[in-house]
């Protein structure tokens, strides 16, 4: 570690005098990074490097940093530091980490903004703006809210330029999709497919995970086939489930808009479904027709089970994906902290610009929004039909979420899984506009995908034992987002992944390409990093198999008293109902923009409010179903994702992970006590099987666990003086030797 009094920014006096001159510390340090490459991955290739590079720390009144080389290849800009100690060195072998990339690298898909450094100021890069100077500092931000900087003063002039202008290139100039790396990497190493069935996730490519699916939920739907080959549509998948009572021969007519494309079946015989409509238009001869077409798909809805339907258009009551990028480009400034000052800094107005992103309220939306298509499923026993213009973002989200409160399988492993490449993989999701990975159109990119895992998140936190996985899993899969190799988010419908890999096609040319998935999470962690992906705490719930195993000839009474004791009950119309909702529809389509749940807002209100009631009076194993408390701080922040790169965020000895540690050590401590009571009961009895225990860090806890190094540079809080002064700090922080103040 190197102090270099104020190179790169504001800082304090040296306190020393240095009589090594640059010119001895660069050739000393050139000398020490010959012969440090990067361990590449299969396909990757070095572009450029340049040493020595001095990469800082984030303790900016020091100016700390350590020597090395930096490299830019096809795949990452990769940091080597020259020395490593041999304590250091035997802690990362101990941290968590990820096979593709090292906690020095950055995926170039995972890199947000750069920023030329000048001294105190800084300027943003754009692309088409490398100017031929190179400066003295490059600060990279990255999606997954880290913060490198980097001092290019002590490398030679022409190398120094290189790297600045291929990192620069590489990360913002748009490319075309051949180019992805991911392209490169599956040529020399390929995933393999038995893997994916060993995992037994389905992937919904093939028709029999969609009819093992209608099975498990006693869909009483029709699986099309005709689409594997894309001749009916190339938005819709290969294959897909629609209601009984509609015509295939209507399929093709619009192009796979106005087609009721089946989710999820209710045991007690309704179901949820999902729909592109059509955007509002004149009255003319082509908007008859589409009037005419969405009545029969409404009417086919409805005749199934002959449930009476729910309508609801999203687009009317949740943000655009505009607004979504909007909001989230303001929540995501709070952690890219660049140093120590401007955590206290934002540390003044800490709530306040939380609730002013917006952000966390969309995660509330998005939820109620759920909850009420849960409250019409499951206590009024009625199908619902979602509809948006493309049927691709928010009936992602919200389709996807009823399923995760409502089917207990899905908070398995394997089930969400199965789930994401259901609902959005062979959805259609337009992942790689979303993602942006070609750095084509700004306006298309847009969290979706991540504010469905934040949703996720909330759901985990209020119910942890519910769920078969962590929240570190959630927060590796937000990661693998950024990381342009997966096919599962490299493509924006699966006839684009199709015509894509297949053989002959512009970006193969030869064979088919198997790109892998990034389920197959053996590519990036070994099986002790993966054990921190399952909860401990989760228990198969004694319901399940029966709930799920319920037929529809179950009564709907009895289902709906079972689940809600204290409730009225309802039953749900059976005469009528097509040509009320036949006229509602009508309605809309004319452009009026009425309540699509018919009822005032206070109403449906307050009717949600009933609901949410009877559902927490009930005991916790009385039924499958999970729902969110949405007021007041329920709703809180993902705090290992958006601060395990903030040292000063970290309570060490504390936060979840200690509490979670020590309910592992007593549900240990009870399955031993029940083996040994079973043994003595039965002493020819097999040993019951040990789920999988959480593994114990071989240092003190603290928040981010297992992201955050065990241990930082400086384990004292830095607080400016008018910092300090504006927040009333009395007494001397530094006394305090093991503790650091944790705000969030």
């Amino acid at each position: 570690m190197l102090s270099l009094g104020s190179a790169g920014g504001k800082s304090a006096k040296p306190s020393f005098v240095s009589y090594v001159t640059p010119e001895e510390i660069k050739l000393t340090e050139k000398n020490a990074s010959r012969g440090k490459h990067p361990e590449l991955l299969p396909g990757e290739v070095v572009f450029c490097s340049a040493s020595p590079i001095l990469k800082y720390t984030q303790e900016d009144l020091s100016q700390q940093g350590i020597f090395g080389t930096l490299f830019c290849t096809n795949f990452r800009i990769s940091f080597m530091p020259n020395e490593v100690s041999l304590e250091e060195a035997e802690e990362r072998a101990l941290l968590f980490k990820n096979k593709l990339y090292g906690e020095n690298d950055i995926p170039l898909t995972g890199v947000d903004l750069i920023y030329a450094g000048y001294d105190e100021k800084r300027k943003l890069m754009t692309r088409g703006h490398v100017k031929k100077k190179y400066p003295p500092k490059i600060i990279i931000h990255c999606k997954d809210l880290r913060v490198f900087q980097f001092s290019l003063t002590f490398a030679e002039a022409e190398e120094a330029k290189k790297i600045f202008q291929s990192i620069v290139h590489c990360s913002l100039e748009p490319k075309a999709l051949k180019c992805a790396f991911a392209f490169s990497y599956c040529e020399k190493a390929t995933s393999s497919p038995e893997i994916q069935r060993k995992q037994r996730t389905m992937m919904f490519n093939i028709a029999e995970d969609w009819t093992e699916e209608m099975m498990r939920t006693k869909g009483n739907c029709k699986l099309i086939k005709d689409n594997e080959n894309f001749s009916i549509s190339q938005r819709l998948p290969q294959f897909f489930s629609i209601p009984a009572a509609v015509s295939e021969l209507n399929l093709s007519d619009f192009q796979g808009k106005g087609i009721p494309i089946w989710c999820w079946s209710h045991p007690c015989g309704c179901a949820l479904y999902k729909m592109a409509s059509f955007p509002l238009m004149e009255d003319d001869d082509d908007s008859q027709a589409r009037r005419r077409y969405m009545e029969r798909m409404l009417n086919a809805v409805g005749e199934n089970n002959l449930y009476s339907v729910k309508t609801e258009e999203l687009s009317e009551t949740l943000p655009n994906i505009q607004e979504i990028q909007q909001s989230y480009n303001k929540f995501k400034q709070f952690f890219l902290i660049d140093g120590t000052t401007e955590f206290w800094l934002s540390d003044v107005k800490w709530f306040t610009s939380l609730e002013s992103s917006g952000w966390l309220d969309i995660i509330r939306q998005c939820l109620h929004k759920s909850v009420e298509i849960v409250q019409c499923l499951e206590k009024e026993n009625r199908n619902v039909l979602i509809m948006e213009e493309e049927s691709l973002d928010l009936c992602c989200v919200i389709s996807s979420l009823v399923q995760l409160m409502l089917d207990p399988f899905y908070r398995t492993l394997t089930g969400f899984q199965s789930l994401v490449q259901k609902e959005w993989v062979a959805g259609g999701h337009n992942f790689l506009d979303r993602c942006n990975y070609l750095l084509k159109d700004k306006e298309l990119q847009s969290p979706v995908f991540l504010l469905f895992l934040e949703c996720v998140w909330q759901l985990l936190q209020q119910h942890g034992p519910a769920f078969q996985f962590t929240e570190t899993y959630l927060t590796v899969l937000s990661d693998s987002i950024h990381v342009a190799m997966f096919s599962t988010f490299l493509f924006n419908s699966p006839y684009h992944r199709v015509s894509t890999t297949k053989a002959h096609s512009p970006q193969t040319q030869r064979s088919q390409l198997n790109l892998p998935s990034v389920w197959d999470w053996s590519l990036q962690f070994d099986c002790a990093a993966q054990d921190l992906f399952t909860n401990p705490l989760y228990t198969d719930s004694p319901k399940q198999e029966s709930a799920t195993a319920m037929g529809k000839s179950s009564s709907t009474k009895q289902q709906t008293r079972l689940s809600f004791p204290n409730s009225t009950v309802k039953q749900s119309p059976k005469k009528g109902f097509l040509r009320e909702e036949k006229d509602s529809l009508k309605k809309r389509l004319r452009g009026m923009r009425i309540s699509p749940w018919m009822q005032p807002m206070e109403f449906a209100q307050a009717s949600t409010r009933q609901f949410y009631e009877a559902w927490w009076r009930q005991p916790l194993e009385a039924n499958n179903l999970i729902l969110p408390c949405l007021e007041g701080p329920a709703i809180r922040l993902w705090m290992q994702r958006y601060l395990r790169w903030i040292p000063q965020a970290q309570l060490y000895g504390g936060g979840p992970i200690a509490v979670l540690l020590k309910l592992a050590d007593l549900t240990e401590e009870v399955r031993d006590l029940q083996a040994k009571l079973d043994r003595r009961t039965c002493p020819t009895a097999a040993s019951h099987q040990r789920a999988a225990m959480l593994p114990r860090p071989s240092v003190c806890p603290y928040t981010a666990f297992p992201f955050a190094p065990s241990h930082t540079s400086s384990s004292r809080p830095s607080i400016p003086t008018g910092v300090a002064q504006r927040l009333v700090i009395t007494g001397s922080l530094s006394d305090k030797e093991d503790e650091a103040p944790v705000s969030v």
